[in-house]
């Protein structure tokens, strides 16, 4: 009983630090209670998180591993375990990357399953699509089958992938088309962002860039 109450106490502290961004503090506890509490979700779910702010991709993936075989009906979980495989991706050699690759669909894949209206799992998958040569799985028209799911139920999602599509291939005028409609609905400071950016670096027009920043600060 009194290592219970010990673990419960240093949870409910390593939470208001985490919550402070007082993470290393945080992850000690969190340390802690999860030697007397090894299935802890919680406790796991907030070491994970914590791992992702500290870029340690590996750890976290551990991590979010672990959770998703815990409570493997939880997209996030899966989702979240595909991101940390992801970012370390762009860390190592393209050769190792291209082995993470299906781990990393099958993660997201999954969290769309769980959750029909995952909106990042899509985006990750955009992705993967997008950059990956052809040879070994890179598909434009898989990336549009995604963005055009997106479209169903998040419309600003869907004009913005399909923007983001359009830009990658250098079809800029297009990616213009997406991007004006993504921001007439979300007049957000994403939807400006990347419709200010491809006006200043990809069209090379810094009228319409200024103007459009001049809309959106008044």
């Amino acid at each position: 009983m009194p290592i219970l109450i010990w673990s419960q106490s240093n949870f409910e502290k390593g939470e208001k630090l985490f919550h402070s961004k007082k993470y290393e503090e945080a992850q000690v506890l969190f340390e802690g209670v999860l030697k007397t509490k090894p299935s802890d979700i919680k406790t796991i779910e907030y070491l994970g998180e914590i791992a992702a702010h500290q870029k340690a991709w590996v750890k976290g993936a551990e991590y979010f591993k672990k959770l998703k075989e815990l409570k493997p009906t939880e997209a996030d979980y899966f989702f979240k375990y595909g991101g940390c495989l992801a970012m370390r991706a762009t860390e190592v050699n393209k050769i190792k990357a291209f082995t993470m690759v299906d781990d990393m669909k099958q993660a997201f894949e999954k969290a769309i399953v769980l959750n029909p209206k995952h909106v990042q799992a899509r985006w990750a998958l955009i992705e993967i699509y997008l950059q990956l040569p052809g040879i070994l799985g890179g598909s434009e028209s898989k990336a549009i089958a995604y963005s055009n799911e997106l479209a169903q139920f998040s419309p600003v999602d869907g004009y913005l992938s399909r923007g983001r599509i359009e830009e990658y291939f250098k079809r800029y005028t297009l990616a213009e088309k997406n991007y004006l409609k993504a921001n007439e609905i979300g007049k957000s400071k994403v939807t400006f962002q990347k419709l200010y950016n491809l006006y200043l670096n990809k069209l090379k027009e810094p009228k319409k860039a200024q103007e459009l920043k001049r809309k959106f600060e008044s």
